[in-house]
């Protein structure tokens, strides 16, 4: 662990040897991509990118169902696109099952293996499903921070939003480590390294291991806490949006929480003032 309480990250280099060709022919209307970096967080957290398709377009924000091609019938679940849409490479950040039927199987993918990615992205963690404010809270838990990876790297979210203010509440320390080191490193990033200077917030609590900050993140804005440390004004339906991604009971609770601060549920046929997304994996 270092000093700042963040578990080291293993890093598994892209020219690593490939295991060989896919044993089972490629399913139609998949994309076969192959795996260029693997990186593990913790026992139970990842993150791999693949190569992208030249046909391949989708808005930061969305998700696809990704599989691997080991059975006749392969398996493919919802995973969110964490890179942006302008990314020459696609990445994904997953949690490890050990009983999965995918997961299983895909935290132990290395560079050079093939990854199955359906052609057809959707969701409705997409810009174009809220209307437009002044502040945007991307909330999640887990791995429901993935698709706002990718949305906190597009300059079209700093071209809608004055301020965007990215929440997530893990059980454990070292799961925060994926969106800290990501953030972080924003700065200097050459497309929205100078837009998301002092204009993006990251705001991490953990609800098991001791941090600086504990606790649900619907208890501590319901409970006035979040607004005090933030300094952010209370959320008002007349300038703030939100997105939710995270676990079932997280996504009721936040809901109800957004609710009861006037705001309103909206999707892409129908933009409001905050979404979600159902199709979370982990």
């Amino acid at each position: 662990m270092t000093d700042s309480g963040i578990i080291d990250h293993r890093l598994t280099e892209p020219d690593a040897a490939p295991s060989g060709p896919p044993a089972f022919p490629i399913p139609d209307n998949v994309f076969a991509e192959k795996v260029v970096l693997v990186e593990h967080f913790t026992d139970r957290l990842f993150r791999f990118r693949i190569t992208r398709p030249a046909s391949f377009r989708f808005r930061s924000g969305e998700f696809v169902l990704i599989g691997l091609p080991n059975a006749e019938r392969p398996v493919f679940r919802a995973y969110s696109v964490a890179s942006p849409a302008w990314d020459e490479e696609i990445e994904f950040y997953s949690i490890k099952v050990p009983d999965g039927p995918l997961t299983e199987h895909l935290q132990k993918i290395k560079p050079g293996d093939t990854v199955l990615m359906r052609k057809k992205p959707t969701g409705t963690l997409v810009h174009d499903a809220l209307v437009p404010g002044k502040r945007l809270y991307l909330l999640s838990t887990g791995t429901g921070v993935a698709p706002f990876a990718s949305l906190i790297r597009d300059p079209e979210t700093y071209e809608k939003f004055e301020e965007v203010i990215l929440v997530q509440t893990c059980r454990e320390v070292g799961e925060l480590t994926y969106i800290t080191h990501l953030v972080t490193d924003l700065v200097n990033d050459p497309l929205v390294g100078e837009m998301v200077e002092g204009r993006l917030k990251l705001f991490t609590t953990t609800t098991r291991e001791p941090f600086e900050r504990m606790g649900r993140i619907t208890d501590l804005m319901i409970g006035g806490t979040f607004f005090e440390q933030t300094g952010l004004p209370h959320i008002s339906p007349a300038k703030d949006r939100a997105m939710i991604c995270g676990s079932m009971a997280m996504l009721k609770d936040t809901k109800a929480m957004l609710e009861g601060f006037g705001l309103i549920e909206g999707a892409n046929n129908a933009p409001a003032t905050f979404v979600i997304e159902r199709a979370f994996v982990g």
